[in-house]
């Protein structure tokens, strides 16, 4: 049985919601809902797309959100034992579902969009759910992973497969797949998590003001935010149900337009280091002087293509963030985080730098600052950066790829103290890798310009904190 809806939505419609419902009802015994979407695409048209059950309630719902495409499909299906890749398979209850679209952009005289909704009853089993495996990695010690990347069960070409070989090529102990608004991919990365690449679960919450990745929770998480407090309440739900909260890419193109909530972390650095992040490190500096205490990570937000593709300077865990865990497991990974008991370099060979104060490690919280030492390993020539409060106060050359150096003064610290590993040496390398490349990054022709003259950061640690 098919059904077509056709409708217009114009630019007041996007000034009422950031999302508009295409209701349809669906009868007791249908084993198969399939979705099929047709209007006409231009640069001035963006448009996304999701589906509802008929158990979701008013933002933040926990039941009912059945997937997600965005806008990268025009055509979707769930069924009771399978799903268009981005949808959630499963019992499909009778009542009102509803088509969710994102108004992302409207043209002035509007889009017509129509609607074709198939339903199926056919005999079909219903297909459980995957469930998590629980991998640990015994021993304590420093562990790499990328906490940011995609798979074509949102926006990117590649598979679960192709990105667990990737993962596999970087030699990464742990990766987190944040595909936009959707868990489908679990379908794939709960029973490949293993002690040898343990996943982390993550989604990416995607909306028009602005991205943040959710970790650590078992289901879907609502994206639909509208209101300015709708970003508190849904840090709220977050922590409630366990998980922790990071702002993403917080510079050029896609910014944090929202008031900045109670998160647990900041994506500090995004893909290659000369694609704007020096913004996203300025806003970070920002916060922290202002003294909220949030941890910083890094992700390279990478779009798996679909073929593996070699190591190189803009593949997968570029950049890569560093965790002290004692042992190897999504809890440890979680803790860690939240804590700050880590930093972020530049790729899985990138430099170490840890620092400590009195023996503390990175995310520690101490009355006063003493004995500020940062261990940093392979950036022979390149430069040490001391940062608080107050901006750089200090810095050295790197005489040697194994060193430790002690801060003078560090009475004189206000805040925080962290640490930077700045090119020098190396930085003809770096600029050389990445300027072939720099016409095709976003924005290239206000990036172009303003490039050359950025320092580029090889690795950054989380700061220590000093007071009550």
């Amino acid at each position: 049985m098919q059904t077509q809806f056709e409708f217009r939505l114009t630019r007041q419609d996007r000034e009422a919601s950031d999302y508009f419902y295409a209701p349809f009802d669906v009868p007791a015994g249908t084993t198969r809902i399939d979705i099929e979407i047709a209007y006409e695409k231009s640069a001035a048209v963006e448009l996304d797309f999701g589906l509802l059950g008929p158990d979701a309630t008013d933002f933040p719902s926990e039941k009912g959100l059945r997937g997600w495409s965005g806008a990268a499909r025009d055509a979707f299906f769930v069924a009771t034992d399978d799903a268009t890749p981005g949808y959630i398979h499963g019992p499909i209850d009778a009542g009102e579902w509803r088509v969710i679209i994102g108004l992302c952009r409207i043209p002035a005289e509007g889009i017509g969009v129509r609607l074709a909704v198939t339903l199926d009853q056919a005999a079909r089993p219903v297909a459980a759910q995957s469930t998590p495996t629980i991998p640990v990695r015994p021993g304590a010690g420093w562990y790499r992973g990328d906490l940011h990347c995609h798979t074509f069960h949102s926006d990117a070409d590649g598979s679960p497969e192709t990105l667990h070989a990737a993962a596999r090529q970087a030699g990464l102990d742990f990766l987190a797949v944040a595909d936009h608004n959707t868990i489908s991919q679990r379908r794939y990365f709960y029973p490949a998590s293993s002690p040898e690449l343990v996943f982390v679960r993550a989604t990416e919450i995607t909306t028009v003001n602005g991205h943040a990745n959710v970790y650590g929770i078992a289901g879907m998480v609502d994206h639909r935010l509208e209101k300015p407090d709708d970003v508190h309440r849904l840090v709220a739900h977050v922590h409630a149900r366990g998980g922790i909260m990071s702002i993403n890419h917080d510079k050029p193109t896609i910014p944090w337009h929202y008031a900045l909530p109670a998160v647990d972390c900041m994506e500090v650095w995004q893909s290659t280091w000369i694609e704007w992040n020096w913004i996203s490190l300025a806003r970070y500096q920002h916060r922290l002087a202002s003294g909220l205490r949030i941890s910083a990570i890094g992700g390279s937000d990478y779009h798996q293509p679909m073929n593996l593709e070699p190591e190189g300077p803009f593949v997968l865990a570029r950049p890569t963030t560093v965790l002290y865990l004692e042992e190897l497991s999504e809890a440890a990974i979680l803790k860690a985080m939240k804590s700050g008991h880590g930093y972020i370099t530049e790729n899985p060979a990138g430099p170490h730098l840890a620092i400590t104060a009195g023996g503390q490690p990175m995310g520690s919280l101490l009355r006063a600052p003493k004995d500020v030492r940062a261990e940093v390993r392979g950036a022979a020539g390149d430069r040490l950066v001391w940062v608080d409060a107050s901006g750089e106060i200090e810095s050295a050359l790197i005489p040697s790829d194994e060193w430790t150096m002690e801060l003078r003064a560090p009475e004189r610290i206000e805040s925080f103290i962290r640490a930077e590993i700045v090119a020098e040496a190396s930085y003809a390398r770096l600029w050389s890798e990445v300027q072939p490349v720099l016409p095709d990054a976003p924005m290239s022709e206000e990036l172009l310009p303003v490039a050359p003259h950025q320092p580029f950061r090889r690795a950054l640690s989380n700061p220590i904190y000093f007071g009550r």
